[in-house]
């Protein structure tokens, strides 16, 4: 996988490592799960920048963002964007949970790192493959955009991207 090739024919890459529907759903809660812990583990430190507080898990989902949002894509660009935006939002929301129980945010967060990516591979043992990270480390950037995309395509939508993946990777099963 190319860094900045088209959403689409990042999806269709990906796609081949991911058509069993089991693997699928495992990833629908595996990599949002990972997402959330990796933004986590980045709610410190805290930079005032006006009003707001500025960490690195914003600045990890500012440049995420930039490039979900140039693959060409537009629907599935802001989709992603705005579910991992959530996601961020959720991590810095489970901080003050975390210090309650004890643990530094970074702890929780490697706490759920770690249950995301047993989910993970227990999808790709369903599927008998790798993860698609393991041939290219762009695929730690397209999951999120496609676990977003499966969601809008079992909505109807990205009717064309489907298509596309469905000719070149075949269908889910």
């Amino acid at each position: 996988m190319s860094f900045f090739r088209s959403a689409s024919a990042l999806m269709v890459q990906y796609a081949h490592y991911h058509r069993d529907r089991r693997n699928i759903a495992t990833h629908l809660l595996g990599v949002p799960l990972i997402f959330m812990a990796i933004a986590m583990m980045l709610t410190q430190p805290t930079w005032a920048w006006g009003e707001w507080a500025l960490t690195p898990a914003w600045c990890l989902w500012g440049l995420t963002s930039l490039w979900y949002l140039t693959r060409g894509a537009l629907l599935l660009g802001v989709a992603t964007s705005l579910v991992n935006g959530l996601l961020v939002a959720c991590a810095h929301g489970l901080v003050p949970w975390a210090i309650a129980a004890g643990l530094l945010a970074w702890q929780a967060g490697l706490g759920l790192f770690v249950i995301g990516w047993i989910i993970q591979f227990v999808g790709h043992y369903f599927e008998g493959k790798k993860p698609a990270f393991a041939d290219d480390i762009v695929g730690l950037l397209v999951g999120p955009m496609f676990v977003v995309g499966e969601v809008l395509m079992a909505l109807g939508l990205l009717a064309s991207m489907r298509m596309d993946i469905e000719r070149q990777a075949g269908p889910a099963h």
